[in-house]
């Protein structure tokens, strides 16, 4: 009777999980000049113009002007977008502030990796006033970033702030393009937080913290 061969077992697969992906965001190398080899890229997502400054689906942009005024940004016209070189905490970043229109975010960032990228938007999946912080996922509706993930992938870090469901008889259009309520327009200072925790410490931990139910 002939033995059948015998092959070497196959290793298990090792599966990446979020989690395990948020630990490696932002561990950067250094140069030989101490400073670090790219630094994160903080995208507050918005509609240029006055007539949208502060509507619900601004709050990303709202953001990104709490952290250039907290750590005395400048904001430099680029092709599409304004950005604002920025040092939090030991980590230098930059703020960026799409000029685009929502549907078109993307093309602002394309020459960033989602590893660079910490996205800040409205949900209207969250609360009114809630931020949470997240690693990866779907767009859920938000045309900024089905842009994002279109162009750079999906594996970004984001900063959700909480707008709530529009109420019986309003369009989900109407209601992000609304001035925010006040519950969201508090919440803009907790989000910076949060972005500047993310930086400092990283998504796993930023997550812990801010992702607590009160």
């Amino acid at each position: 009777m002939k033995r059948r061969p015998r092959f070497p077992r196959r290793a298990p697969r090792v599966r990446t999980s979020r989690l395990r992906l948020a630990r490696s965001f932002f561990k950067r190398d250094r140069r030989d000049d101490g400073g670090p080899i790219g630094s994160p890229v903080v995208v507050g997502l918005g509609n240029p113009g006055r007539s949208y400054e502060r509507t619900r689906h601004n709050a990303g942009y709202l953001v990104a002007d709490e952290l250039a005024k907290r750590h005395d940004g400048s904001w430099r016209k680029r092709k599409k977008a304004e950005a604002a070189p920025v040092s939090l905490g030991l980590n230098d970043a930059t703020l960026l502030r799409p000029t685009t229109f929502m549907n078109n975010t993307g093309s602002a960032v394309s020459e960033y990796g989602p590893e660079d990228l910490i996205v800040v938007h409205d949900d209207l999946d969250l609360e009114a006033g809630t931020v949470r912080v997240k690693v990866g996922g779907g767009a859920g509706g938000h045309n900024g970033l089905r842009s994002v993930i279109g162009r750079v992938g999906n594996d970004f870090v984001r900063v959700r702030i909480g707008i709530g469901r529009p109420p019986a008889g309003v369009t989900v259009t109407d209601y992000v393009l609304s001035r925010m309520d006040p519950a969201v327009k508090a919440a803009i200072p907790t989000a910076a937080d949060a972005v500047e925790f993310v930086v400092e410490h990283g998504p796993e931990a930023a997550m812990n913290r801010f992702n607590v139910r009160a």
